[in-house]
């Protein structure tokens, strides 16, 4: 009894067969920037560890505004190097959101640095044009105490918001419920920072409280609105 041998042909398998290219992005680029800021997390905990101690505890606590009130911490290397972790951390997380709905395709080196720079932009405007405001209704004192308790809860926000981004960037988290839920919770928290800041200087306010509503309007409302419309028109 003769048992043949059966050949498969698999020639027009083959041809059916759609090579894609894997694209591997690299990030490096992301891991060095990570890296710089949780250095500079590191060297603070070291060098201020009585201010970063009370400083991470900002969120049960008020502790640490009652202590550095002064507004020469405003400007001092503790308060400009959690600014500087703060950038990094926000526009990482606008990459990431700007990805998860669908306005960019990859986070990449490029687009960091554009966003960056835009966000950099406009903090110093801003800045600029709150001093100029200040100076000129002579409230400087009561915008520098403002601009202080804005700059170390945010840098507080910065500074929790680096370990979001890590874990959203590193495991390709693309959720759109999850994002939009960070992203009202700092506005939220924001709008917050306000409700607190009015109740402790309730006396000050009341006693410039047309300056007040003017530089509210001016430099808190007007400049998201209008980043608001022209994201909405791109």
């Amino acid at each position: 009894m003769k048992t043949g041998k059966k050949i498969l042909n698999f020639a027009p398998c083959m041809e059916n067969i759609v090579l894609i290219d894997r694209i591997v992005l690299n990030k490096d680029w992301a891991t060095a920037l990570f890296f710089i800021a949780f250095s500079v997390l590191a060297i603070n905990r070291t060098i201020f560890s009585v201010r970063f101690a009370e400083f991470t505890k900002l969120a049960a606590s008020n502790k640490y505004l009652k202590i550095y009130k002064d507004n020469t911490n405003l400007r001092n290397s503790f308060t400009l190097s959690f600014l500087a972790i703060q950038l990094i951390s926000i526009t990482f997380f606008i990459q990431i959101s700007l990805k998860t709905f669908g306005y960019i395709e990859q986070i990449t080196l490029n687009s960091f640095i554009q966003i960056i720079n835009f966000i950099a932009f406009f903090v110093i405007a801003k800045y600029l044009i709150d001093k100029i405001i200040a100076v000129a209704f002579n409230i400087e004192e009561f915008a520098d105490a403002l601009n202080l308790q804005k700059a170390t809860y945010r840098n507080y926000m910065g500074m929790m918001l680096l370990f979001v981004d890590v874990l959203l960037y590193y495991n390709e988290i693309n959720s759109r419920s999850l994002t939009l839920i960070l992203i009202f919770t700092l506005i939220a928290i924001n709008v917050l920072l306000y409700i607190i800041f009015i109740k402790n200087n309730q006396k000050s306010i009341l006693n410039k409280l047309f300056y007040f509503i003017l530089y509210l309007c001016t430099l808190e409302i007007a400049p998201y609105f209008l980043l608001y419309f022209w994201f909405k028109n791109i």
